[in-house]
């Protein structure tokens, strides 16, 4: 017949004898000097629980319970050289001239005037065409974003027989004056493309082309006018549609 040890766990010896205690978690009992405080988390530091436990319900600190540290802010660059991104962008006209020859290096010195306009303002190149490898099925939407290419309830399309064509819509377009637009399949190849709109009512507006069109609807029954958002030219705040 076998009968339980009253020490659990822990080792009785005569020679060198020591105190029990119970792991408060497992509830066997142990030597009390291997038992130890569980520590947790308590905001940025470690916190004493006040249980004692064995090594084997010694449990490792909840890192849920840590409260995020942000480092410091990093040391501001001092007097930082940035990229000069107006000038780079900017292309300004200027008239041509023959360059002068520095006498000491050899180098030509490019020279020339800067053109401007009648109100004092540098002339500027201008882009050409409209914009160019903008489909319909690779854009992003202007809104609805959840939806890929939400399209506008256009119930009609008319040109006035020179560049603009007004546009009505059934219900709320959601646009708001210089939004994008992508039109295609249009009864002719000048109203489709790319445009910036110009907001009349809820649900109408217009847009301008590059070219004269013929008086009357622009509509068949394959058009669909999506939203867009591209990219502009610097400085620009409506897609360019000069030239051709």
């Amino acid at each position: 017949m076998a009968y339980a040890s009253r020490s659990g766990r822990a080792k009785t010896s005569s020679t060198s004898p020591s105190a029990f205690g119970v792991c408060q978690r497992c509830g066997f009992w142990y030597q009390r000097n291997t038992l130890q405080f569980q520590y947790d988390w308590r905001g940025t530091s470690l916190a004493n629980i006040q249980i004692l436990v064995c090594r084997d319900c010694l449990d490792t600190p909840q890192e849920q319970l840590r409260a995020i540290t942000l480092p410091a802010d990093p040391i501001p660059v001092y007097r930082p050289s940035t990229e000069q991104f107006s000038s780079d962008e900017t292309d300004y006209r200027v008239t041509a001239a023959a360059p002068i020859i520095d006498p000491k290096t050899g180098i030509p010195i490019p020279q020339g005037v800067q053109l401007v306009t009648t109100d004092g303002v540098n002339k500027t190149t201008v882009p050409v065409g409209k914009p160019a490898h903008l489909q319909q099925d690779a854009t992003q939407p202007q809104f609805n974003k959840a939806h890929y290419g939400p399209t506008i309830a256009v119930m009609s399309m008319m040109s006035d027989g020179d560049y603009t064509v007004s546009v009505t819509c059934s219900a709320p377009h959601n646009l708001a004056t210089n939004g994008q637009i992508s039109v295609q399949g249009a009864t002719v190849k000048q109203a489709d493309g790319a445009f910036s709109v110009t907001v009349t009512t809820a649900t109408a507006f217009t847009y301008t082309t590059n070219t004269v069109m013929p008086a009357g609807s622009v509509m068949t029954t394959g058009t669909t006018v999506w939203t867009l958002l591209a990219g502009l030219p610097y400085n620009y705040a409506q897609l360019p549609q000069t030239g051709e």
